[in-house]
Formats: structure tokens, C-alpha cells, sequence
């Protein structure tokens, strides 16, 4: 399910984790760069924003993010971590020219990034979901036109 990332960030590894309430993930901007911003939202966080620091793509489909203004985004990632139903942790690499789908939402002055998952038989963690995970050159809109 994607609770945990590895990304370089000024010649450094960075490894961070969804429980870590500053957990900041790199969105990479149209110019090319890459800005941190919040992951997700916890219980004890402000805002309406839904809790928790992912989004099921049928969700966005179906409209039930709509009211936080959603934009998708492109997290750049060199790994991503989820733990089986033992609770084992097990890491996953990308390629360098894959990325995982990411969704902005927004609740008034509050900027939030939720991961997009889908279903996955790859997915080894109990909710079966993983990270949609797309090629660079693959647009972020659907073949409808839609955001996802």
C-alpha cells in the first residue's frame, strides 16, 4: 500500500514514512523541479481533507475527491515500501523513468499529497492495493480526458 518511500534529495537518501506526521514526499513540477509537500492528512492534523495518505483511483473516478479541487501529479521515487500481512516490510524499486501517480488536494490554506492506488495482485499488503505507478511519458489524464 505504499506506507514508506526512498528518494535522493540534495545528495542525500531520504527514507520517510507515512505514521511520521512531517512525512514530506517530491512532486516534480512542470519546469522540471522537485518541490516536498505534505503527505496525507492524520487525525491529529487540521483541515477537512480525508484522513489517511492515499486515494483509491475509483474514488477519484468517482468524483468523491472533487470538492478538494484534485490535480495529478507525478511523486519521484527512486523505492517504495509496503508490509505484508505479517507485518514485514518489503521494499520495491522503480525505474528511472517511472513515477508514482499522486493526487493534490486542497482545503483552504491546507496542501495535501495522497498516493493513488488501484488494486494489484503484486500488492503483497492485506488491502491488496499498490501505488499506480506510471511511465514518464504516460499523460495524467485518462483516454476520457478526465484528471485520472
Amino acid at each position: 500500500m505504499c506506507g514508506g518511500v526512498q528518494f535522493e534529495l540534495d545528495g542525500q537518501t531520504i527514507k520517510t514514512f507515512f505514521p511520521n506526521p512531517k512525512a514530506r514526499l517530491p512532486v516534480l513540477t512542470r519546469q522540471g523541479q522537485e518541490v516536498l509537500v505534505p503527505w496525507g492528512r492524520r487525525e491529529s492534523q487540521t483541515g477537512l481533507t480525508p484522513q489517511g495518505g492515499w486515494a483509491r483511483l475509483e474514488s477519484i473516478k468517482n468524483g468523491i475527491w472533487n470538492r478538494f479541487n484534485p490535480r495529478p501529479v507525478k511523486i519521484s521515487v527512486d523505492a517504495f515500501m509496503e508490509k505484508d500481512q505479517a507485518g514485514e516490510s518489503h521494499w520495491f524499486l522503480l525505474e528511472s523513468q517511472q513515477f508514482i501517480q499522486g493526487l493534490i488536494a486542497t482545503d483552504g490554506p491546507f496542501t495535501r499529497l495522497y498516493v493513488v492506488t488501484e488494486e494489484n495482485e503484486q500488492s503483497c499488503h492485506k488491502s491488496n492495493r499498490w501505488p499506480r505507478v506510471m511511465d514518464a511519458s504516460e499523460p495524467l489524464r485518462t483516454s476520457s480526458g478526465g484528471l485520472f
